[in-house]
């Protein structure tokens, strides 16, 4: 009844935050439009502008459509169309971006689509939350948003109740609600209430390392299996995971008495890896050449990574005010992420390691951006300044810097502005 009541007060939390998140945006749209094209990377001005989004089916339907931009589109075809999605661009086979070329895979059915180069678990749960939500009679693109956004703040509230869970050990149930509303407040986290994969990931991530910590191995690892499917991150979890194992004592236990429960455990242990190898070897192929060949991305790609990042530190240091502005924000992250890690790392070892090699893995994938949004799988990130906030200056300051900023990248994905 105590778990019951905590709860309560956490999902009133996220309820809240979920109906000003909507509102905010309805309001947004509503009251002022922004000047384009915007220059926030060398890409972006040809993206931003008026007509910058006719043909894309998926990004013009009204209803929601302040919660869909960018990536939005690729889930929504493939909750609607699947994979090979007619209406999705695809691309050839001697695709360069020399001379890119791209056509709907209806017309050209032997290229690969675009929609490859997502993962599959996230449009799969719309798919079938869009089922019972079809009562509304809205277009199948509108209910396929509906559901979306659903999905993505549902993923929001599981990933409250994990960091919940994660902190209250350790800094009491204050401290933990504190964590909780924090991973609502960072400027990426308004990715968690669009149609982006962001909620259901860390849902699943988080609710995998809370059920781990606790020994419930069978349900830690099919939600680490299902983070897995949706997002390439998700395979990091067996190094906390294995952490947990060591630290309840069942290396020890394993060793003493060769028990097939103990067996079993160990199983379980790898199923973020061999949820990542059946991956790889169902749509690993496409994925990888559309990922490479056309988002120019990839895993450990250090060199690649390496020059991406100093073109970033010249574009913070000497750029355009608007790109100067973005890689603020993208430095920041990145240097606030490692700073919690290193932090954190004898307090919680296992959840600053992961966070360490989730930023690492992020960090090197061969493109220097959206690293405010890919730090939000980093749980300490949460635990840190949930600690700090005890401190009622901290709390407020911190509140109001976080909310002004996420403000701002909110309003700038509402307009289709490059928000990471």
């Amino acid at each position: 009844m105590k778990n019951l009541l905590r709860l309560r007060t956490l999902i009133l939390i996220w309820l809240s935050w979920a109906l000003i998140m909507i509102g905010y945006q309805i309001y947004v749209a509503a009251r002022f439009q922004p000047s384009r094209p915007d220059n926030a990377l060398s890409w972006t001005a040809n993206e931003t502008r008026r007509n910058s989004n006719d043909g894309k089916i998926y990004l013009l339907e009204p209803f929601l459509n302040d919660h869909v931009a960018w990536d939005s589109e690729y889930y929504l075809s493939i909750a609607v169309g699947g994979y090979d999605d007619p209406a999705m661009r695809a691309v050839p086979p001697n695709f360069s971006w020399n001379s890119p070329i791209l056509k709907p895979k209806g017309e050209e059915p032997t290229w690969t689509s675009q929609n490859y180069s997502f993962f599959p678990l996230y449009p799969t749960v719309m798919r079938f939350v869009m089922i019972p939500l079809q009562v509304f009679g809205l277009t199948a693109i509108a209910t396929a948003t509906l559901a979306g956004v659903l999905v993505s703040l549902l993923g929001t509230l599981g990933a409250m109740v994990a960091l919940w869970d994660l902190a209250r050990d350790d800094l009491g149930e204050s401290g933990a609600r504190r964590a909780a509303f924090y991973l609502l407040i960072l400027p990426g986290s308004m990715f968690l209430a669009q149609i982006y994969t962001e909620g259901l990931f860390l849902g699943l991530s988080f609710g995998a390392l809370a059920l781990a910590r606790r020994d419930k191995w069978l349900w830690a690892a099919l939600l680490a299996a299902l983070a897995v499917w949706t997002r390439a991150a998700g395979f990091l979890l067996l190094v906390p995971m294995i952490w947990y194992w060591f630290q309840n004592g069942h290396f020890t236990k394993l060793r003493l008495k060769s028990s097939l429960p103990e067996l079993w455990i160990v199983v379980l242990l790898f199923v973020p890896l061999l949820s990542w190898l059946l991956w790889n070897i169902v749509i690993g192929t496409p994925f990888q050449f559309v990922s490479t060949t056309y988002y120019s991305r990839g895993i450990l790609l250090l060199d690649e990574s390496r020059k991406a990042w100093e073109n970033a530190w010249t574009a913070l240091t000497t750029g355009h005010p608007n790109s100067q502005a973005y890689y603020l924000v993208e430095f920041a992250s990145i240097a606030f992420g490692v700073f919690c890690s290193l932090w954190m790392l004898r307090r919680y070892p296992a959840l600053a390691l992961y966070s360490l090699l989730v930023i690492f893995f992020s960090l090197t994938s061969g493109v220097a951006q959206g690293m405010h949004r890919y730090v939000l799988a980093a749980p300490v990130i949460f635990l840190l300044p949930a600690n700090w906030g005890k401190h009622e200056a901290f709390d407020r300051a911190w509140t109001l810097g976080n909310v002004l900023l996420m403000g701002v990248f909110a309003a700038m994905f509402t307009f289709d502005y490059w928000a990471g």
